[in-house]
């Protein structure tokens, strides 16, 4: 896994995790990769100072966004897909698969997969990632 400090063309900076280095390209070329703070699909990567480990064993980094901001993000982007992916219930697997090897129409869709499901289709190559869970407390912001 590699992380990359992004930003959109909005001015906000976030952060991405991707298998490796050309995955950030792959997806943003296919429109995989948007703002969680606003949308932007214009999203950039950043330069970024890799992590050192020093001889004490402490690594060195920039503090990351509040636990605030990442619920308010978390919050953002199921709401997105909420408002923009059809939901396909426990079909999920079937239908994603389908739309991976083009007997479905190609669309964002949502829904639910068993472990072993999800499993199958990350082993495949078919494009998932699991939709994050609002906490109870947070839910009024869905």
């Amino acid at each position: 896994m590699i992380r990359y400090a992004l930003s959109c063309g909005a001015g906000h900076a976030f952060e991405g995790w991707f298998g490796g280095s050309s995955d950030f390209d792959d997806q943003s070329a296919r429109g995989l990769v948007s703002c969680p703070m606003c949308g932007s699909p214009e999203v950039r990567k950043q330069i970024m100072a890799p992590a050192v480990v020093t001889s004490k064993g402490k690594t060195g980094s920039v503090p990351g966004p509040s636990r605030e901001m990442m619920m308010e993000m978390v919050s953002r982007v199921r709401r997105h897909v909420e408002d923009n992916f059809d939901y396909v219930g426990d079909t999920f697997a079937r239908e994603a698969r389908a739309i991976h090897e083009g007997r479905s129409e190609e669309r964002g869709i949502y829904g639910e997969a068993t472990p072993k499901e999800a499993r199958a289709l990350v082993e495949d190559g078919v494009p998932v990632a699991p939709l994050p869970q609002v906490p109870p407390d947070r839910q009024d912001l869905n």
